[in-house]
């Protein structure tokens, strides 16, 4: 996560109002001097989730859900950290400013950003208001592409002239740099400037929050130069192997639903939502990969339907696409299109309704797969079957949840009709050991990760008990204490940010923090509730955790040293003593007066 100034994060914090974030999202209504919702985080009938007026925290009094506007775009809308701070930033219209000790690596997203959004203005207007562009419309037309698409998803058009569209951004005062850093400019080796884009129907591509980050050139004549389709490069703002096309429109639905239709297409993808399958996405100008995977999942997806192309390349995209996705755990439903068709054709030719209907027939991935190399290995044949069955097996042991691999070696046992104990159905196994630190098993479970972010997380969210719950921690834990760098560094900054009046929220103490491990973290912290009229009973157990693993740690460390025999007979003899010292020292929390 990037370092910004303390000033521009202050500002920010003065300028957020948390009842207009929240009411963005659920229904606010007043109530008094509060605002009152029905909670987002569980289901109830009568409001219990309460925002007082002037108060930078929301409380449910159902579930327990509390925390800033942060927490609420991370749990809610499962935004990262440093997104959410952007968002908000841009929400209330606050500069974040890098901090001096940053290396400055370019120009500012927020005028990249700019930058981009009025190219896409530029371009739709060209596409509906010049007569250059009727060309393109017509074409869009003909393709069942009416007003009311183009207009929702601002699809433009970029002309011939070669810098069209460098003279407009040119003359809004935007420099050469931030245009190629956006990638909408090309600058040759002999100093020619020219637009990016020419003589293509483009279609923006947006971030998950709607910002427009890139743009998809989709050629419509023969004559023009280049691939079918032409993507922006990889710039700050756009990462291909990690932007879900559509998100945008369907990131709600998608995180409520806990379920996503993958398609291939762009246009696909799009004409889905518009259809009303608002939880549609595509990857983008790349083969949909582990970071695609990784953004559902952060999004909590458990359920995952596959309607890609009805030929062989759609087939075989299934067979990869689906394999990343049951690899974490994902149930990947394939929905079988009729040769040679797309979801966009399908469902111009037959309609939302017959698409509905088809959904619901899905073949789930197993059954899918064996289907699929049945077509290279039969079945009627001894090693036809054992060259599937072989081949599947392999490619489920290497999925990561042992109740996945085992149940879906029992199902393939019953596909291919031989004996469970054939393909090992009982093999399965699940170890879990001590490891620098962690537990670590098939789920690559960090019990020190998890004992520390419950301290932060009780630390974070304590509210008006604050002031107790400080106290306890300071006459009891050092940040030494703590084992997970991130957390040793979150705790150092809330305790020091508290004994010198500073502010204690997210946004203050994390914001310094660098790397996607440490975004996890932060987001781990906020993505579960505590209840806090047990707040001070959970801090006092968890204290005791820390204290007494720590103890038994150094324990058997010692324990260790004595039995390595390297050490001279006196050597061993002082740890015997330190050990059973030590051993009579059990660690008790201590409250203070």
């Amino acid at each position: 996560m990037p370092l910004y100034t303390k000033e521009s994060l202050d500002l920010l914090r003065q300028r957020i109002d948390l009842s207009e974030v929240i009411s963005a999202h659920i229904d606010l209504k007043k109530a008094g001097s509060a605002y009152k919702a029905l909670c987002p985080f569980h289901e109830e009938k009568s409001p219990s989730f309460i925002v007082n007026r002037g108060d930078n925290h929301y409380h449910c009094f159902g579930c327990g859900a509390h925390g800033d506007a942060i927490a609420f775009l991370m749990n809610h809308l499962k935004m990262g950290f440093t997104e959410a701070v952007e968002s908000l930033a841009e929400k209330f219209g606050v500069v974040l400013e890098r901090d001096d000790k940053v290396e400055n690596t370019g120009p500012s997203k927020t005028l990249l950003k700019e930058a981009m959004q009025l190219a896409c203005r530029f371009y739709h207007f060209m596409l509906l208001h010049t007569e250059e562009g009727v060309q393109a419309l017509q074409y869009l037309y003909k393709r069942g592409i009416d007003l009311d698409f183009i207009q929702r998803f601002e699809v433009g058009f970029a002309p011939r002239q070669r810098n069209a569209l460098y003279k407009i951004l040119k003359s809004k005062e935007l420099s050469d740099p931030v245009l190629q850093a956006a990638g909408l400019l090309s600058i040759s080796e002999d100093g020619t400037k020219r637009d990016f884009f020419s003589d293509r129907i483009m279609f923006p591509i947006r971030d998950g929050m709607g910002n427009v980050i890139g743009f998809s050139g989709r050629k419509f004549k023969e004559e023009t130069f280049g691939g079918k389709y032409i993507n922006t490069s990889e710039t700050p703002l756009f990462k291909k192997s990690h932007v879900l096309f559509g998100l945008s429109y369907c990131r709600k639905t998608i995180t409520k639903e806990k379920k996503a239709l993958v398609v291939e297409g762009q246009i696909d993808c799009l004409r889905l939502i518009q259809e009303g399958f608002d939880y549609t996405v595509a990857g983008q100008g790349t083969a949909f990969g582990e970071g695609h995977v990784r953004e559902l999942l952060n999004l909590g997806v458990q359920t995952v339907y596959l309607a890609l192309d009805g030929d062989t390349a759609g087939e075989e995209a299934a067979v990869k696409i689906g394999d990343l996705f049951q690899k974490k755990g994902v149930e990947v439903w394939v929905v079988p299109l009729p040769p040679k068709q797309d979801p966009d054709t399908l469902l111009r030719e037959r309609g939302a309704a017959w698409f509905a209907d088809h959904l619901q027939k899905p073949i789930d991935y197993l059954t899918f797969l064996v289907g699929k190399l049945a077509k290279i290995h039969s079945l009627d044949s001894p090693s036809g079957k054992n060259a599937l069955t072989q081949t599947v097996v392999e490619r489920v042991r290497a999925w990561e949840h042992p109740v996945m691999v085992h149940e879906s070696l029992r199902k393939l046992a019953l596909l291919v009709q031989v004996p469970e104990e054939l393909i090992g159905v009982g093999a399965v196994q699940t170890t879990v050991v001590r490891k620098e630190g962690k537990l670590q098993g098939q789920e690559g479970i960090d019990a020190d990760k998890i004992l520390e972010t419950d301290l932060l997380r009780i630390l974070f969210l304590a509210g008006e008990k604050m002031q107790k719950l400080f106290a306890i921690a300071k006459a009891n834990l050092l940040p030494s204490h703590l084992r997970v760098p991130v957390c040793q560094r979150l705790y150092a900054i809330f305790m020091e940010s508290y004994e010198k009046g500073n502010s204690t929220d997210l946004l203050s103490c994390a914001a310094g923090l660098e790397g996607e491990d440490e975004g996890e973290v932060v987001l781990d912290i906020m993505g579960r509730k505590i209840q806090l009229e047990k707040a001070e009973e959970s801090l006092l157990t968890t204290i005791k955790r820390i204290l007494q693993r720590n103890w038994m740690e150094e324990r058997e460390t010692i324990k260790q040293k004595i039995h390595s025999g390297k050490l001279e007979e006196e050597e061993a003899l002082e740890l015997a003593k330190q050990f059973d010292a030590l051993k009579r020292q059990v660690p008790e929390v201590v409250i203070p007066a």
